[in-house]
């Protein structure tokens, strides 16, 4: 109990000196984020416009993706910034370091790939990689895919895992039977 309210402190104070940002801190501020959501440590959010950004539930947005609601390329020309909604709908995954750009709704049961420039709205059931992002496959097809992968790869159960608190022999083995194929870990 001493060590969570010492941790506690530890972090209100960080976040005070350090001024950082979190999460409640844009929902103050109008954000809307649905529930049951995980937004990994990294990710940047647009804090000068997060009001029009939405998030619906079951999203997982992985680290170090943008999230940006303006464009400010067109202040120097025409001064004015160009704004615009971002809306992720319910049950997308955005992999690591996406890029979401102003104007862009992600459909319901998305994925978009790591590293995508979304700069166009994607379709419900997509699967969107590339810059710019386009879709590449219905997520059924992606699913199904999947799972053929997964029926002829190695397994892993949850022992090998930080939280399975990983042997450094497991983790020698699992990199040996790794080094030119793809596995699953629970």
């Amino acid at each position: 109990m001493i060590t969570r309210i010492v941790t506690f402190v530890k972090v209100r104070i960080r976040k005070f000196f350090l001024e950082e940002i979190w999460l409640e801190d844009y929902v103050k501020m109008g954000m809307v984020v649905g529930k049951n959501c995980s937004i990994q440590p990294g990710v940047v959010i647009d804090y000068s416009h997060c009001w029009l950004i939405k998030i619906g539930n079951n999203v997982t947005i992985a680290p170090q993706a943008y999230l940006l609601a303006h464009d400010a390329s067109t202040k120097s020309i025409i001064n004015y910034t160009k704004i615009g909604n971002i809306t992720i709908e319910d049950n997308v995954f955005i992999g690591a370091r996406a890029l979401i750009m102003p104007g862009v709704t992600i459909g319901k049961n998305s994925i978009i790939g790591a590293g995508s420039i979304v700069t166009k709205s994607i379709p419900a059931d997509s699967v969107a990689v590339g810059n710019p992002a386009k879709v590449v496959k219905a997520v059924d097809e992606y699913i199904k895919s999947n799972e053929l992968l997964l029926s002829n790869s190695r397994k892993y159960d949850a022992s090998y895992t930080h939280e399975g608190h990983i042997t450094p022999e497991q983790k020698y083995r699992m990199y040996q039977e790794l080094s030119n194929e793809i596995g699953f870990v629970l």
